[in-house]
């Protein structure tokens, strides 16, 4: 006879309750836009009654700032992931451009699109979602003190380059709204990768400048947990 499963309790059925509400409100943000939702097409979506809804959240609001707070939250969770994975077996700059313009390609930055005007204009709604957003950037920074620390370039420097990375990648996607064009945004990118290359070049002291082995390139292959080399050589460039 097959065993009975076990009843969940309150609180996993209130757990359940909020994350498809979550999940529905991120799936509506990203395909009708803040402004073409209304707090039933949430619950619809949710497959939850109205009540339900604002029994957990009290306006479109409040549900949409725990919606964006759940999925930076789930980014960042794979931010410190992969800073984990580069802690123990190294990581390379393409690898990480990669990654950025994946996540960030994945509904993320079009779901941020949505909801920066509303933070920009309702400072209850800003203050809601700053604390989350630092949370993330906090993740960003994480990930590039790791590849910094392997090949000894200044954080500070690498940071730098994070930002500027993620730059060019939300003023990609944003762009992408309007120009359907695969292979522009893969030439944007290959360039930007030869760029971060240059700045995370390794230098050999063994060899003279201009040989064949006298750099070693992140993108060369992947950098192990060996000691810092050049402190600050990456400064000024």
């Amino acid at each position: 006879m097959k065993p009975r499963s076990r009843r969940k309790t309150q609180q996993e059925r209130t757990a359940d309750t909020t994350l498809k509400l979550l999940n529905a409100t991120i799936d509506l943000l990203h395909d009708r836009g803040l402004y073409r939702m209304s707090t039933s097409d949430i619950a619809e979506a949710a497959g939850v009654s109205r009540g339900a809804l604002t029994h957990h959240f009290s306006s479109k609001e409040e549900i949409i700032a725990a919606a964006i707070s759940h999925q930076l939250r789930d980014a960042t969770a794979g931010l410190h992931k992969m800073a984990e994975g580069i802690r123990q077996s190294g990581g390379t700059s393409d690898k990480i451009v990669d990654y950025l313009w994946q996540m960030m390609n994945d509904r993320l930055f079009y779901v941020t699109m949505e909801y920066l005007p509303e933070a920009r204009h309702n400072k209850t709604f800003r203050s809601a979602i700053i604390p989350v957003v630092q949370e993330f950037h906090a993740g960003l920074n994480s990930v590039w003190a790791e590849l910094a620390g392997q090949v000894g370039v200044e954080v500070e420097h690498a940071l730098v380059l994070m930002n500027a990375t993620m730059c060019l990648i939300r003023g990609m996607i944003a762009q992408s709204a309007t120009r359907d064009d695969p292979v522009y945004f893969e030439a944007l990118l290959n360039f930007w990768k030869e760029k971060m290359r240059r700045e995370f070049m390794l230098k050999n002291d063994e060899h003279p400048v201009g040989s064949a082995d006298s750099k070693q390139s992140l993108a060369d292959g992947e950098i192990s947990s060996a000691a810092p080399r050049h402190q600050g050589a990456m400064r000024g460039r």
